[in-house]
Order: structure tokens, then sequence, then C-alpha cells
């Protein structure tokens, strides 16, 4: 079967002067520079869910890609007692925020997973569909990431600086475009009490995935 790339939703990286330590802090003058997106539509059913609106937004330099979350929050759901030094497998299943980035656009099946929950906690994985299983958690990007709580006015921020090396890329630069995809979860119980928010909307599933790589989006470098 020939298939194709189905979004039409398309996301500004532009170019830093300078990379940084990600601290969580999206008021820095690096990210008032930025084109920021924002979502509150859940991917797979015809419903918004606008207390938990989320905007992103890229940045990069050669060396590394830069991704800023800021999330609206009723409650937050997490791991307590969790060591942060470490991945955490079934990070998903709480608040969490995520990043799906294929450099390699032809290749459709095979493209990397980013995530962090409010409390920092965090996994990478590299995906391919073609394999079984379709995930390998032992690949480690290095990628760093740092987050902030605003408890008074009820949002939480994400940075995360991903080093492009480690995507099989050897420098970005101007003019390059990916595909990729930018995801929410929050609340607590199964998938069905949960709230998903997407980017690029997945669409014509009976249910929920968000491992459908013909609804990735473009990721432009400007």
């Amino acid at each position: 079967m020939n298939r194709g790339y189905k979004s039409h939703s398309r996301i500004i990286s532009r170019r830093t002067p300078e990379d940084f330590t990600p601290d969580g802090n999206l008021a820095k003058p690096a990210w008032r520079e930025a084109r920021w997106a924002r979502f509150d539509d859940d991917p797979f059913r015809r419903k918004r869910h606008s207390r938990a609106q989320t905007a992103v937004a890229t940045l990069w330099t050669p060396r590394y890609l830069y991704l800023g979350y800021r999330c609206r929050y009723v409650v937050l759901n997490v791991f307590h007692g969790e060591n942060p030094t470490k991945e955490k497998m079934g990070l998903w299943n709480r608040d969490v925020v995520e990043a799906f980035l294929n450099p390699q656009p032809r290749h459709m099946d095979h493209y990397y997973e980013f995530e962090v929950a409010p409390n920092n906690l965090w996994i990478d994985l590299e995906i391919n569909l073609q394999k079984n299983p379709t995930y390998d958690a032992r690949w480690n990007s290095g990628f760093e990431h740092a987050t902030t709580i605003n408890r008074a006015r009820r949002f939480w921020t994400c940075e995360m600086q991903i080093p492009v090396a480690s995507l099989g890329v050897q420098a970005l630069r101007e003019g390059m475009a990916w595909r990729g995809n930018f995801y929410r979860a929050t609340g607590f119980g199964d998938d069905a009490h949960r709230s998903f928010l997407c980017w690029s909307p997945v669409h014509g599933l009976r249910k929920p995935n968000f491992h459908v790589p013909e609804f990735f989006g473009l990721i432009d470098f400007a």
C-alpha cells in the first residue's frame, strides 16, 4: 500500500544564536523569538480540553534541537519516589509532554520519542514500527531537560535540549525539514478518563494511538 503523510500541520523552528542549558524558564530571551503553537484539541475525539491548553515551540543550533512546552492544568498526576537520574518506563501513564521526531521523513516508521513529566522524570526511546518490540529502551540520546511548576497560576513548563547527533544528524542547518508530533497526556484513571492533546491531529482510529506517523506534521528549520 502506498503510504504518505496526511498532515498539513507545520511549525517553524528558529535558530537561536547560542546554546543554553535547560532550566524550565520559558521567559528567557531565546523563547521570545520562537513561533509558539497552541493546541487543546483531543487527537482522537471531537473534544477540546481548554483547561489543559498547551503551547509548544522549537529552537535550534547546529548541535541541538530545543523544545519548550507551557501546560495549563487542573491537577497533576505524577509518579512519586522515583530516581530522576534513571528513565521511567510507563511514564506515559501519568501527566507528561511528548515529542516524536523523525529527522529522515522518507523512513516513516523509524523515529525517536522523548517524554518529560511535570516533576522532570523522563524517558527516551528509539521507535521502529517494523520491529517487535517496536521500541528500544536501551537507546539513550543524552538529552537534557528541566521543568517548573507554577501552582498559583496552575501551569507547568518544560524545556528539552536534544543533541541531534544522537538522531543520526551531523548538524542542523537552515532549510532542513523533519516530521514529528507533539503530545500531552493529563489526568487520573485509565485512558478512557484521561485527557490527551495533540499538535497534529490523528484521525480515524478505532482506539487511541500516538504512533501513527502518517499524521506527523512538518518541522521547518528557518
